[in-house]
């Protein structure tokens, strides 16, 4: 199972308890509101494991590309018709903006990464 999907499996499994707690707050129930408070400490530790793995995955990534010694802003045209593009750069790496590892690396410009110039 892939991180993003792990990390949305626990956040259901977050909400369910924490319902389940607001519910048995209500009844009065305090060994099960013992109960589900443990169960929620314990996925939120999870969740923070699962977050922590994905931003030490994306920075790896991220040097990754950035150790490609040729790097360049692609002008609209080439965005275009970026298949072409691809085809003719062997080894270029696009990474836009708004995607979590153009975040991640402080992008403004949609920008290419590859091997040789291009």
């Amino acid at each position: 199972m892939n991180l993003k999907q792990e990390l949305q499996q626990l956040n259901d499994r977050l909400d369910k308890y924490r319902r389940k707690l607001s519910a048995a707050e209500k009844r009065g129930d305090q060994a099960v509101v013992l109960q589900f408070k443990q169960e929620i400490n314990a996925v939120t530790k999870q969740i923070a494991s699962v977050k922590n793995q994905q931003t030490r995955l994306l920075n790896k990534k991220g040097s990754d590309v950035k150790s490609l010694p040729f790097s360049r802003e692609l002008t609209k045209a080439e965005q275009a018709d970026m298949g072409k593009l691809k085809k003719s750069v062997r080894g270029l790496v696009v990474v836009h903006p708004m995607t979590a590892l153009g975040r991640e690396m402080g992008l403004t410009k949609v920008t290419g990464y590859a091997p040789k110039v291009f």
